[in-house]
């Protein structure tokens, strides 16, 4: 990773990618940065869910979040620890498939208890690009993921 040479030890490895799925799992807050149509940021919190190697959220239709990713689909996604980071880049999409949208109700039914059964709502999906994962105490060097899109 160019820039982060001072953070790397040569007695350390990557971090595993358990590691990243655990933290992108197991957060209940999360960051969504999405960019507005004059190229302005935009960060909110969100609940989501990992789920099949993507990242899904629910948010109103009106909301500033659905109207910059109907624009611009590129966000970035972060769970609030900081101290143990992942950084996911990515591209949204609004989930409209049946089975999906209902394993999404599921997964977020159990880590919230909060039923989006019958959300009419949108639910996207975001496809990871590359993520990133960098600890504060350097347990392991910084790591990244890349996907295929």
């Amino acid at each position: 990773m160019p820039g982060y040479d001072m953070m790397f030890r040569k007695e350390n490895g990557p971090l595993s990618w358990t590691w990243a799925v655990d933290h992108l799992s197991k957060a209940r807050n999360y960051f969504l940065s999405t960019t507005c149509s004059d190229g302005r940021p935009h960060v909110m919190p969100v609940w989501g869910v990992w789920l099949d190697r993507a990242f899904y959220f629910s948010t109103g239709r009106r909301s500033r979040k659905s109207k910059n990713l109907s624009l611009n689909s590129h966000c970035v996604v972060c769970p609030e620890n900081a101290s143990e980071v992942i950084i996911l880049e990515g591209a949204a999409r609004e989930i409209r498939e049946k089975s999906l949208r209902t394993r999404f109700a599921a997964a977020y039914k159990r880590k919230y208890d909060w039923d989006m059964t019958d959300s009419k709502e949108p639910i996207y999906g975001v496809q990871p690009r590359v993520i990133f994962g960098i600890t504060e105490n350097a347990e392991a060097n910084p790591t990244r993921w890349r996907f295929k899109s």
